[in-house]
């Protein structure tokens, strides 16, 4: 018999005031929804409760089972992601940005692969990136099906990322004990701390599959987003830093707890 599996969304908000966010939430939104039957619940950890209380609590979620948990610490991505984790009820769980979307039977598709791939914990879905007026910029997570760039095709392997940083979890469906074995994201690692969190697992032997699948689109360096900011905004990065972060993700990923270690920059 089929096992049924269940998912919980974790999305994390750092502010409602974004442009057009409501377009991009309601896009968000109606495509938790299309995924039907597969969602448990949808974990919205906000860094406004005032923004909770007036606009979330009103807003038309239908059937669907909705956690508002507000966030009243560093407002902090990692962190945010980490305590919906915390919450869900769920084996697994997906992380969802507020200006991204789900394809239609992405879910679908993700529990027929959890049937047969029952030794995998980590689902990544092929990313469509686009830009801010949702034109197509690129692909991300389709390299694992390259030619010699993995040892097992479809599947990616710490050796790889030790190469090549390009891999994201946006859309991706987690089993919930893997991340809180191995201490979720760190927000001391600014920027790469997804890239960490990849080569932590890699490192202690989770099987991460990339699903050969269009699963999810993300808007790439939408302004006021955080890799925007890094790139365009008060934050804005050089390269020298950029690589910084690389190595410090390097450095980290040995260790599960958040240990909050400055480094020295190196020469790459």
């Amino acid at each position: 018999m089929k096992k049924e599996t269940k998912i919980s969304v974790v999305l994390p908000i750092k502010s409602g005031k974004s442009p057009f966010f409501d377009d991009y939430f309601n896009k968000a939104i109606t495509s938790v929804k299309n995924q039907g039957e597969y969602v448990d619940e949808l974990i919205i950890v906000h860094t406004d409760e005032a923004f909770l209380v007036n606009h979330l609590s009103s807003y038309d979620f239908e059937k669907l089972n909705v956690v508002l948990e507000p966030w009243t610490e560093d407002p902090n991505f990692a962190n945010q992601v980490n305590r919906g984790v915390e919450l869900s009820k769920s084996e697994w769980v997906s992380l969802l940005e507020f200006d991204d979307e789900y394809s239609n039977i992405w879910f679908k598709n993700v529990t027929n692969y959890i049937d047969i791939y029952q030794d995998t914990d980590v689902f990544l879905p092929i990313v469509v990136d686009v830009d801010d007026k949702g034109v197509f910029v690129g692909f991300t997570n389709e390299a694992t099906f390259a030619a010699n760039f993995t040892q097992e095709m479809g599947f990616l392997t710490n050796e790889t990322l030790q190469d090549y940083q390009n891999f994201q979890t946006a859309g991706s469906v987690i089993k919930k004990q893997v991340i809180e074995d191995f201490g979720g994201f760190k927000p001391s690692v600014k920027l790469t701390f997804v890239y960490e969190f990849l080569l932590r697992l890699t490192y202690n032997s989770v099987s991460i599959m990339s699903i050969p699948k269009l699963g999810y689109k993300h808007t790439n360096l939408r302004e006021g987003s955080i890799f925007w900011n890094y790139k365009n905004g008060e934050d804005k990065m050089v390269e020298d830093e950029v690589k910084f972060w690389v190595q410090t993700a390097k450095k980290e990923f040995f260790f599960t707890d958040d240990r909050n270690i400055k480094y020295q920059p190196e020469n790459v």
